[in-house]
């Protein structure tokens, strides 16, 4: 039961990131081409730009991060899970995932020391925008993974006490 709720809770976030990202994305790609446009023709440039679309770039490498974790395509090393006999290769994706969304809270954590710190010394980007409103996307990438990597891990239990059911 809990976990048909967490899955449902995860497709309206993977809903809301994408269309997050296809925002940023395009703000980026127009705001690179005005960039690009003035430059040629009028030797000038919008002052700021440059500073925002570096930003942005950080929200679109952690949203794409937390959607690659959603569908499984996030960096992965499984030597010694492919020599692994069946359920022992559930046991080790289940502890492996655990163990990745403890590291991803971890680093939420630093992520969050970081931004609060940014926010106590009134750090700024450009003109008078706190650099803390772009960089609050970094604990929140690390709490989307590991909230995934969860659900995940919550799956592979969920399959493989289903499993022994059948089985018995």
């Amino acid at each position: 039961m809990i976990i048909k709720i967490l899955e449902a809770i995860n497709r309206h976030i993977e809903k809301i990131e994408t269309v997050v990202l296809i925002i940023i994305l395009s703000v980026m790609v127009i705001l690179a081409f005005l960039q690009v446009v003035l430059r040629n023709l009028l030797d000038q440039g919008i002052l700021w730009a440059d500073i925002l679309l570096r930003n942005l770039v950080l929200w679109v490498g952690f949203i794409g991060a937390s959607l690659a974790t959603r569908e499984g395509k996030h960096i992965n090393i499984d030597l010694l899970t492919r020599f692994l006999p069946g359920k022992w290769k559930v046991f080790s994706r289940i502890i492996t995932n655990m163990f990745t969304a403890l590291i991803c809270v971890l680093l939420a954590e630093a992520g969050w020391t970081f931004v609060m710190d940014e926010k106590l010394y009134s750090t700024k980007i450009f003109a008078d925008v706190p650099a803390w409103y772009f960089q609050i996307i970094i604990p929140i990438g690390f709490l989307m993974m590991a909230f995934r990597f969860v659900i995940i891990s919550l799956q592979h239990i969920t399959n493989l006490v289903t499993q022994k059911r059948v089985e018995t």
